[in-house]
């Protein structure tokens, strides 16, 4: 039986981590990398780079904010770049999606949504309602999927270092998680969780928290979550946090997981 590697990385700009981004796939080979914050216009993003490193890339992207990209061994089929609801904001580079394997990979970097109470609160959970809309019109929960991405959402209280103190904040709103558990009702089962049981297992950790990755002080706010036909495959998942490590880290580290397909 051959080998999936998926993995995602909140980048927070592409051009300033793209060294790191080529190392992790020199080391790692993952079949299809979901990047986040890639904070570049079309025309900037580096994908000669990324060719010679010998992979190709879906991406949307806008200046200086959002922007994703969809990073794959092999051509990417279907390509689909936003929600294509008729509603779609062209300020918000938010979606990229394609076909790999044989499975359709969606990539997403969810609005952060600022603070309960305000507009762009309010359009984090507008923006997650059209997205189980968009998985209801395009996919099935009987086939294979996966969504990935930057959730900007702690789904359980041992995703946060501190519940707590955390209780009400954005990113561990109930209401962010109520919607949250909406889509995963869908279908998809969180498949780091489903292998890596218990607390402490993050992948973000705020620049402005003194120590914050020494003393662990972290939210586990990106994901790769996937429906039960692959989901049942899943054979090993981690974060890696040698890269969050390194002196010009991004805020967020890399989250892999290792499927058995096909």
């Amino acid at each position: 039986m051959g080998k999936l590697k998926i993995a995602t990385f909140n980048a927070n700009s592409i051009r300033a981590r793209l060294p790191v981004i080529l190392d992790w796939l020199a080391a790692e080979a993952p079949d299809a990398l979901c990047v986040q914050e890639t904070k570049a216009q079309d025309a900037d993003f580096p994908a000669d780079a990324l060719r010679e490193a010998g992979y190709h890339a879906a991406f949307t992207g806008q200046k200086s904010y959002n922007g994703v990209a969809l990073l794959t061994r092999a051509p990417v089929e279907d390509p689909i770049i936003g929600l294509g609801d008729g509603a779609e904001d062209p300020e918000q580079a938010r979606l990229v999606a394609g076909t790999v394997q044989g499975v359709p990979i969606v990539n997403t970097y969810v609005p952060q949504g600022f603070e309960p109470g305000t507009d762009k609160f309010a359009y984090k959970l507008e923006w997650l309602e059209r997205l189980g809309a968009f998985f209801a019109r395009r996919f099935s929960p009987d086939a294979p999927l996966v969504w990935a991405g930057d959730f900007n959402i702690a789904p359980a209280p041992e995703d946060v270092y501190d519940p707590v103190k955390m209780q009400g904040a954005c990113g561990f709103h109930p209401d962010e998680r109520a919607a949250l558990e909406r889509l995963r009702a869908w279908g998809f089962t969180d498949v780091f969780r489903k292998l890596v049981p218990g607390p402490g297992q993050y992948t973000f950790w705020d620049y402005r928290l003194r120590g914050g990755l020494s003393r662990n002080l972290g939210w586990r706010i990106d994901h790769i979550w996937a429906t039960a036909p692959l989901a049942e495959r899943a054979e090993r998942a981690w974060i890696d946090l040698a890269p969050r490590r390194l002196e010009k880290p991004s805020d967020h580290t890399f989250l892999a997981v290792e499927f058995n397909w096909p």
